[in-house]
């Protein structure tokens, strides 16, 4: 690459919990000696992406080469937030070969894939590609419909339906924008389950898309990265929900972060967490939690009543070992009941 070629981006959505961090983290990993630089978009104050990225190996995690915004909403703060966060990362004395985008769980990708195509963005940067990450389980247990058998029946008769639940629009709205579908934790599905998964893929995009699955996001960069794709010219081909009804509303969501005492064991830290997302309903758990006696951080994510646990790094020698986690819920969670059964 010379000076003036233009960096390649490829930009990573998904929804809540699909595993966008693990597969970047697995293309970090494996990037054969090619810079990757990261722009990480978390919902909620408490950068637990960030943080797991950069406990990965190489110099690809370097701090100087990953930069967290905590906005929640890369969509709707390109201008504040991703620019400078860009105009940082071309300052580098090595300036990446390559950037990867990772939107929070509740972004848009359109907005952002808008925004490349701004003199300032252009003349310097390439949308290589959008990867969808879809957490497969979650499809299959109807996480993105009140009524998901009643959604599939309409859609069956009418693929152009509407949507009024928020979290199917938003999951919807980021297939349309992709180039690249990774159904991931493909080991908790059959092989019906991944071919159903694929097909309603198909039927919600109205362009040829290549569909891979992945388990542990485990995607090899040759197929991730290098799609060349120039997203920024196809924008008519990348339909949007929100384009026909209206701006995306962050309303329509709750978020908070919860400070938690040491649990006494991970299994009934887990099991507690699975009681109260079950009892309300929550999206999203995901944070850092101390575990009485053991010198290691506890990292924690959930997604509905779905939840994964392992120590991560050892506790630093001046650093407090607090537990916090991140909640992510529908409008109208009942806030100080969460806070309550979390915290007890």
């Amino acid at each position: 690459m010379t000076t003036f070629s233009k960096i390649p981006v490829t930009i990573v959505t998904g929804f809540l919990g699909a595993g966008k961090t693990t597969l970047i983290r697995h293309l970090v990993e494996n990037a054969r000696g090619r810079r990757l630089a990261l722009v990480i978009n978390e919902f909620g104050d408490v950068g637990v992406d960030g943080e797991i990225l950069k406990s990965c190996d190489g110099d690809a995690c370097a701090p100087e080469a990953i930069v967290e915004l905590a906005n929640g909403c890369l969509c709707c703060t390109v201008a504040d937030d991703f620019l400078p966060a860009i105009e940082g990362l071309l300052a580098l004395p090595n300036r990446p070969d390559h950037i990867v985008v990772e939107t929070s769980g509740l972004a848009l990708p359109k907005p952002l894939i808008k925004a490349f195509d701004w003199p300032e963005i252009r003349a310097k940067l390439t949308v290589d590609g959008v990867v969808a990450v879809v957490d497969g389980r979650a499809v299959i247990d109807g996480r993105f419909a009140d009524d998901p058998d009643a959604v599939l029946a309409q859609r069956a008769e009418d693929a152009s339906i509407d949507h009024d639940n928020p979290l199917e629009e938003v999951y919807e709205d980021q297939l349309l924008a992709a180039d690249l579908v990774v159904v991931n934790k493909a080991d908790l599905l059959g092989a019906s389950d991944l071919t159903a998964i694929e097909a309603e893929i198909r039927k919600a995009i109205p362009r040829a898309v290549k569909v891979v699955s992945a388990a542990e996001g485990r995607v090899d960069p040759a197929v991730a990265l290098g799609l060349f794709a120039a997203a920024e010219d196809d924008l008519a081909a990348r339909p949007s929900h929100h384009e026909i009804e209206g701006d995306h509303d962050h309303d329509d969501f709750d978020t908070f972060v919860v400070e938690v005492a040491p649990a006494r064991d991970p299994a009934s830290l887990v099991e507690r967490l699975k009681a109260v997302a079950e009892s309300h309903d929550v999206l999203r758990i995901k944070g850092f939690v101390a575990v009485e006696g053991k010198p290691m951080r506890l990292l924690v994510q959930g997604v509905g009543n779905r939840f994964r646990h392992q120590f991560d790094r050892p506790w630093g020698p001046e650093e407090i070992r607090a537990g916090r986690l991140v909640v992510i819920a529908e409008k109208g969670l009942d806030e100080a009941a969460v806070r309550a059964a979390l915290a007890a």
